[in-house]
Formats: structure tokens, sequence, C-alpha cells
């Protein structure tokens, strides 16, 4: 970790350990809300904004739903008061007026999070209120609102400048290594048997991106594994008798999993920083990799092809590959973005679809989301930044030739039932 995190790290630390036992208030969880929002002392804003966050802490989910419409509905706009600003802006365009306005258009309730914030340890607790806004809110439209107030103040707070990146490896304490079991999202970690093979062979490596305020909870990791060519099968690639490559024989880089760990922290990317970094960090000290790949998933492949009444067979490798190779490069959203989210998030990037492979993944998740079918992206060093603008203005899908033919062969295989 760098010196500045470690100092940034070290002030948390500290502030969590300040604070005094909280005593039972008679006041109403509104009342203390009420009042943090007028406090003026900091001695005071703490010692509400403690009893607020150990209240929510000891809310059960009826009660926490109660909590975020008070604060949708009772600290949200007032509308006539922004009006007024705007009005008096129009009328006479200085610093004051242009003051009012951005104190009309925020909320209540983000000065309110923003104190909350300042308790010790309190970023992980309401990274965690978010997550149970999300879980409780459903389509709710004023606590839609509620969220949109959240999601600015957590993007804010989570900015790349904060974040640091660390190597995980088997030598990591054992309380990262729990947590990277429990939070693997694209291939199962079964045992820590399985883990160490993921960690600690040569020719493994994982990194994460952790925060100061969070310092043992990662946001989100991604698992690397350094093979001599690209690979088309994650049952070859974290097979148990497979030998280790010593890493000065290996050719490519494969990200083979990525993983976010914070529902709370939902519709904030970091996937891209992190797989940025990690393949500038991996070939400034392996110059000898060539070639930068991903073995990924096709979540939407079968969920896709059951809406367009498509017939598939998992046993026929042809027309599986052709139909995901179709599925990739053909199958859009309104917004003229790919379906697959998968996808979005690495032509977002600037990688290109490079390969389909069938048979890749024949875990129950596998066949269960694209029959077993998984696609490499090759993030091409040289053409990365170039790829990733064409796609922000065009949406256009980078692809292999290969990958064009197959999606080009789609009429011999895509013919409707009945």
């Amino acid at each position: 970790m760098s010196l500045l995190a470690d100092l940034l790290s070290t002030v948390f630390e500290r502030r969590a350990r300040i604070g005094p036992i909280l005593r039972r208030d008679p006041r109403s969880t509104q009342a203390l809300v009420a009042d943090l929002l007028v406090a003026t002392s900091e001695t005071a804003q703490l010692w509400l904004a403690r009893r607020i966050l150990q209240r929510f802490a000891e809310m059960d989910d009826a009660a926490k739903l109660d909590f975020f419409h008070h604060l949708a509905t009772a600290h949200t706009l007032d509308t006539r008061t922004l009006r007024a600003a705007l009005d008096a802006f129009e009328s006479d365009p200085t610093g004051a007026t242009y003051r009012g306005i951005t104190s009309a258009c925020e909320p209540p309730r983000l000065e309110l999070m923003r104190r909350l914030n300042a308790v010790p340890g309190a970023t992980e607790r309401l990274v965690r209120m978010r997550a149970d806004l999300l879980r409780l809110g459903g389509r709710d439209p004023v606590l839609g609102q509620l969220d949109v107030d959240m999601r600015h103040l957590l993007r804010s707070w989570f900015n790349r400048g904060f974040l640091v990146l660390r190597p995980i490896s088997w030598e990591s304490p054992a309380h990262i290594l729990e947590k990277i079991i429990a939070y693997e999202a694209v291939h199962a970690i079964h045992s820590w048997s399985d883990l160490r093979r993921r960690l600690k062979p040569e020719d493994r490596r994982c990194f994460a991106f952790f925060h100061p305020a969070m310092p043992d909870e990662p946001l989100i990791f991604v698992e690397v594994a350094l093979t001599r060519g690209i690979p088309g099968s994650i049952q070859a690639l974290l097979a148990e008798d497979r030998a280790p490559l010593p890493p000065e024989d290996a050719d490519t880089a494969v990200f083979y999993s990525i993983s976010n760990c914070q529902p709370g922290l939902a519709g904030i990317s970091f996937g891209n920083s992190l797989i940025k970094q990690v393949v500038g960090d991996i070939h400034a000290a392996l110059p000898g990799l060539k070639t930068f790949v991903t073995l990924s998933p096709i979540p939407g492949l079968l969920r896709w092809l059951g809406a367009q009444d498509l017939p598939w067979d998992a046993d026929d490798d042809k027309a599986m590959t052709t139909l995901a190779a179709h599925y990739l490069l053909n199958a859009k959203r309104g917004d003229g973005q790919p379906v697959d989210s998968v996808a979005r998030f690495h032509l977002g990037n600037g990688a290109r679809v490079q390969a389909v492979h069938a048979g890749a993944d024949l875990s129950e998740n596998g066949m269960a989301q694209s029959a077993g079918v998984m696609v490499n992206y090759l993030y091409d060093l040289s053409k990365v930044e170039r790829y990733h603008e064409a796609y922000a203005e065009t949406h256009e899908v980078k692809a292999a030739q290969a990958v064009r033919s197959l999606a080009g062969a789609r009429k011999t295989v895509l013919a409707p039932v009945g």
C-alpha cells in the first residue's frame, strides 16, 4: 500500500477507537434526524449521528423501510425555495444568488448523510444502509430519489483517487481470504484447497481494490491466470491436477473472474480502473506477456434465446458457438448497447470479442446461463483506447474476424420454433 494509503488508514483506525458508549435515548429516530440537521457543534453532531446509526442497525426490515420513507419525504427538495433561488439568480446573477441555487437544489438528506459519515466507521455502515435500501426499495419511485442521493455521495467518497490496489496471495490475512471465498461471484470457491489453487501457484495472481475507510473489506477483485496461449475452458484453467507454469514462460494473462463485493456500491463502477491498472502492473512485472484476455461467462445467452423463441442444443457445439457469436455481436438493447451485461462491461473498457468456446463452463451455473459457452475478450494495449472511444460514441462492437464469420453463419441455426 502507498504511504498516503497507510496514513489515511491510520487516521480512520484511530478515529474508530474514539467515542463514548451510547445510552438509550427517549427521542424517536425522526426527532434525532431533525436534531442532527440543526445541530451546530461538532460534539452534538457526532453524538446524534452515533445514535441514529445505532438505531438503524437495530431495526428490522419494516422499521428500515419506514426510516427510508421518512428521509425520502420529510427531507427532500423544497421546490418553492428552489424556484425562488432560480428567479433570484436570473434577476441578479452574482456569487451570492448562485450559492442560493446550489443550496436550494440539495435536499437536506444529503447533509444528513455527510453528518452521519463523520462518525468513525460510518462509511461502511452507510454502504450497508444503501444495500438495505436497494433490497427493500424495489421500484418505489420515492425511494428511487433517495437512492440517487446516496449513490451520488458514495460515488464521490469512492472515487478512483481514494482506492488502493492490493495483491491478494495465499499469505494474505485469513479474514481477507475468507471474504474472497464469500464474495466470489463467477466461479464459486468451494474450499480452502480450492482457494489455495487460485492463489498459491506462481502462475496465479489476484488483485483487489480497497478504500481506507474500509481497510478490511475488498470492493472488487480480479483473479488472473498466467498461461501459454488463450484458454477456452474454465475446467482446464482451474483443474486440480494441472502443472503450474513458470511465470517467465507465460505469454498470456487471463482475467477469468471479476467479482464486485459490496451490494451497497451497486452502480458505482470500479472494474474499468481495476482491469487497466492490473494490466499495467502485470505487464511491468512480466514484460514477456504479450496477450491480455478474459475468459468470461455469457450470462444472458439462454434467457435471450428463450425470449426470441429460438431453439438451442447444448450438445451441438457448432450451433451453440454460432448462436453465442450472433448474440454478442447483434443482440442490442433499446439504447444500442449489447444485451449482455458482461459484454457491455468489457467492450466499454476497450476490449474486443476474440473467440467463443463451447463446453467451456460445465458447472451448473454455466450450463444454466449459456449451455456452457464462454467468450474471450481481448485487451489489445495498442488499440484499447481507440476501441473504448468507438464504443462510447457509437456502441460499435469490435470482434475478431473468426467471431464475425460465426455470427454471419447464423441463418443456418436460427430457425424459429414451430
